[in-house]
């Protein structure tokens, strides 16, 4: 027999069992794929947008009101500092509030000119059904948030399998959902097995899957989507280039790298991990970032365990093998890693390639556009990138070169719920947030009259 997966509250800061949470039997997951399926039938195709919009607004505000309580767990889940979790709730909130406002512009119908014939033609976005979500630990709130609001926005309904180690967090937002007035089975969080989403994801009530996490575990998502002709969204994985090819301001672009890198203790798969830096401002650059990144060690938060922290030694150690230098204050304390910088890494290592998911920073030296260009595509990644340039001819033409799925020129933090965040590669497929995320699982409806 198969071990079961165990949901459980382990504090990184302390590596102390909090509390475990039962597994789901074969016969709850089951009553929350019938519960999604009934609310779709029922709730979605008898509801308007503006009443699902209604409903989102009250979401956001039930995030924004339990802020704090709701930062407090996932800071015992996981360890993120409690302001960076507080900012995470507001964000979060921000999205759904976002959909609220926009979802009635969104699906508003679509007219098609007909070149010829005589009648109308419009397409009409109307919501496909029940949609297993798959989510991650290190934005417990923002990633559902990103997959839920703009598809309850929709009129789909959602099955949650969150993270092994946010069964907390996730109870905390099936009771907010709840509260917000959401009836039964629009949103069901079930803490399923593996075993238990594989056979979900060929359930012929369930329409489409949302993804989050490592390409290894979105491969076989893909997989079994694909043989059952289920719609995937993924997001995956990223090694983000942070291209610095001038600069008329170099400490504010040293604190943007800090800040690119440094956000949840480097564990963002689009947080810049690859810093390109242009041979005439490359010195100076790798002093003062490195001074800044050394700094940052007393306050860094632990990873999200132990393994986590392992994992990221290993890879930095690999590197050093291969040639490299590593520059930090410390060494590893259980799950806390010291912030650190790599130098010297071959671009024909395999250490180039691979992502450092943790307080880690790779520097590289450009001498040329095109250096830069062919060492940002140098990945089997393709989530996000970053260029610094005063030349705003010279930041489109690069930006245009990249092969990534967002380029964010001469800022960091420009996130936003009007935005569409995805990647290419094996960063994934398909966009989330923005107008592009509620088009994802939509059925796109035509409809063609030959007479009005």
């Amino acid at each position: 027999m198969a071990k079961r997966h165990v949901y459980a509250v382990v504090d990184p800061a302390t590596g102390k069992l909090v509390k475990e949470y039962p597994t789901a039997t074969d016969e709850v997951v089951d009553a929350a794929l019938d519960a999604a399926a009934e609310a779709y039938a029922h709730w979605s195709r008898r509801t308007s947008v503006a009443e699902r919009a209604r409903l989102l607004h009250a979401v956001a505000t039930l995030h924004e009101e339990r802020g704090r309580q709701l930062a407090e767990i996932i800071h015992r889940e996981m360890g993120k500092p409690v302001e960076e979790a507080v900012g995470e709730v507001e964000f979060s909130a921000s999205i759904y509030r976002y959909y609220a406002e926009n979802a009635e512009t969104f699906l508003t119908d679509e007219p098609i000119g007909l070149p010829e014939g005589e009648g109308t033609a419009f397409v009409r976005r109307q919501p496909v059904g029940v949609l297993l979500g798959i989510m991650p630990w290190n934005y417990p709130y923002y990633q559902v948030a990103r997959f839920a609001a703009p598809n309850l926005a929709l009129g789909n309904t959602i099955v949650l399998k969150h993270a092994s180690q946010c069964p907390e967090s996730s109870a905390a937002l099936q009771q907010l959902f709840t509260d917000a007035g959401l009836p039964p089975g629009c949103y069901v969080n079930v803490h399923a097995t593996g075993e238990q989403i594989g056979r979900a994801i060929a359930d012929p009530r369930v329409q489409g899957v949302s993804f989050t996490g490592s390409e290894r575990a979105g491969a076989q998502v893909a997989e079994q989507a694909g043989r059952n002709l289920k719609k995937v969204v993924l997001e995956l994985g990223g090694s983000d280039p942070f291209i610095v090819l001038s600069t008329d301001d170099l400490d504010a672009t040293v604190q943007a790298a800090v800040e690119a890198r440094f956000e949840n203790a480097g564990q963002a798969c689009n947080a810049g991990k690859r810093f390109i830096i242009a041979e005439d401002v490359h010195d100076a650059f790798l002093d003062k970032f490195t001074e800044q990144v050394l700094a940052l060690t007393d306050g860094m938060a632990p990873l999200s365990s132990v393994a986590a922290a392992e994992y990221l030694e290993e890879q930095v150690e690999r590197a050093v093998g291969d040639g490299a230098t590593f520059v930090s204050a410390r060494r590893r304390e259980g799950a806390y890693f010291p912030p650190g910088v790599l130098t010297g890494v071959s671009p024909a290592s395999p250490s180039a390639a691979e992502e450092l998911f943790g307080p880690v920073a790779t520097v590289f030296r450009a001498g040329s556009e095109d250096e830069a260009v062919e060492l940002a595509n140098g990945t089997p990644y393709g989530l996000g990138s970053y260029v610094f340039t005063t030349d705003p001819e010279q930041a489109l033409r690069v930006a245009d070169r990249i092969e990534a799925g967002m380029v964010f020129v001469n800022g960091v933090g420009l996130e936003g719920a009007e935005l569409p965040f995805g990647g290419v590669k094996l960063s994934g497929f398909g966009r989330e947030l923005g107008r592009a995320g509620i088009d994802e699982f939509a059925n796109k409806k035509l409809i063609r009259t030959a007479r009005t």
